[in-house]
């Protein structure tokens, strides 16, 4: 494929480097000739320092033969002009990052198809739908529903309490087990996990169930005496802290510390009424001890600065907090965090790579989520008639290492595999993915 992004800022380089590794055509454009040094010498991609709304740039480039134009530039405007510039001049499909929620609603989508723009990405509505499903529990580090929560996606972490350290798999209870472990995120190694691995302490089990075996999932990863979370406490008053916010069960209640008095002013107007502005430092201990800090149940450190959430998050954990959360950019600061044990780290580049890379995919993709701890990603496949999957057992398919199946929704209905399973036409499937293996998953699906 030959692929255009016009923007070389945070999203462009993190999507621009995924994409060089699976030898993709890839052309990064930008302005500032200092952002594409970097990615010129490193990967196997073209760099244009020029604008990407300039006509005469845009063919150059050969935009006319493009299959897939991103523009992720920090101003919304010049991204739809680029992308309307590009499907014009020939471009297959178009992509613009936006920070607009409006334009989002689906009465609109069919207005900007026509303008030339095909698809939407708005980061940071992404990042706090991910910030809401991490606080929806206080012993979970990632959830994630398919299908309408026919089937879930639930990673957490090992302490001395939970009752399958240190069993082999296949003695956790054989087929009649409720849920299938996908991944164990063990140090900086992600294992696929088969009947003789593990489970050790301190390892992060991603697991796939269905709802009603939640609680089970629970019990045995030792996290009954964890408390529900009610009253949450968000550091830096971002767009984010505002969309994560709007998204809360009303149950919630919520606090923003935020230390810019006009952004105090602005927020009171962004939010609904139950949530409370406060004016400070969240790094002032004192302010977060008035605050109520030890009587709250999740903590979200969205500043700017990686490093002050990153330690916002640590001394939150040392006041009692049960769940903390923290943005952390900086994509070499994640293992670091990790390490920490800070909780649930989001990293908004990732998550909007994620999305963009689904677009690229020729099956028919539902979904795909990047798990930030993990370097894997989970796919939503949905099943066409004829395709490779069907015609064999799971366990007849030779699906390559680093690929596992972890459910299917069949009629809506949530359900575990085996390795007998025959995959049907209109399934829902599953699949986990180690690394870039997204694409070698999706033959499976063609």
């Amino acid at each position: 494929m030959k692929i255009i992004i016009g923007g070389a800022g945070a999203v462009g380089t993190h999507l621009a480097e995924l994409l060089s590794n699976e030898k993709q055509d890839i052309i990064l454009m930008d302005e500032d000739q200092s952002k594409l040094n970097k990615m010129d010498s490193n990967f196997d991609l073209m760099t244009v320092c020029a604008s990407p709304t300039s006509i005469q740039v845009l063919k150059n480039t050969g935009v006319d033969d493009a299959d897939l134009f991103i523009a992720v530039m920090p101003e919304e405007s010049r991204n739809m002009t680029a992308c309307m510039l590009a499907t014009n001049l020939g471009a297959k499909k178009t992509v613009a990052r936006i920070d607009n929620y409006e334009y989002l609603l689906p009465k609109n989508k069919s207005f900007f198809a026509k303008l030339g723009v095909d698809s939407l990405i708005y980061p940071e509505m992404l990042a706090a739908k991910d910030i809401v499903d991490a606080i929806r529990l206080s012993w979970v580090r990632q959830w994630w529903e398919f299908n309408g929560g026919a089937l879930i996606l639930v990673g957490t972490k090992m302490r001395e309490t939970a009752e399958i350290l240190n069993v082999p798999l296949h003695e956790l209870g054989g087929r009649k087990i409720p849920f299938h472990i996908v991944a164990i995120k063990r140090g900086n190694e992600t294992i696929i996990p088969r009947g003789d691995d593990i489970i050790q302490l301190h390892d992060i089990v991603y697991f796939t169930t269905t709802k009603k075996y939640i609680p089970y999932i629970r019990k045995i990863s030792g996290k009954e005496s964890y408390p529900d979370i009610r009253n949450v406490m968000i550091m830096g008053g971002s767009r984010i802290a505002v969309r994560a916010s709007q998204y809360a069960p009303e149950h919630m209640q919520i606090k923003i510390i935020e230390s810019d008095l006009d952004r105090c002013h602005r927020l009171t107007d962004l939010v609904d009424d139950k949530v409370m502005i406060i004016n400070g430092d969240g790094r002032d201990l004192d302010l977060l001890l008035d605050e109520g800090i030890k009587n709250t149940d999740a903590f979200v450190a969205l500043t700017g600065n990686s490093e002050t959430n990153i330690l916002a998050c640590l001394a939150a954990k040392r006041m009692g907090v049960a769940k903390t959360v923290a943005e952390v950019e900086n994509i070499d600061y994640i293992s670091m965090a990790e390490s920490l044990d800070i909780g649930t780290v989001i990293n908004k580049k990732m998550i909007a790579a994620s999305h963009i890379y689904q677009m690229m995919l020729d099956a028919d993709v539902t979904n795909v989520k990047c798990l930030t701890f993990a370097n894997a990603d989970v796919a939503e496949f949905k099943v066409k008639e004829g395709s490779r999957i069907t015609h064999k057992p799971i366990k007849d398919m030779g699906l390559p290492k680093g690929i596992t199946i972890g459910g299917l929704i069949r009629n809506g209905e949530g359900m575990l595999v085996t390795g007998n399973t025959m995959i049907q036409p209109g399934d829902h499937v599953v699949v986990f993915c180690l690394g870039m293996m997204i694409k070698k998953a999706e033959k499976f699906f063609n």
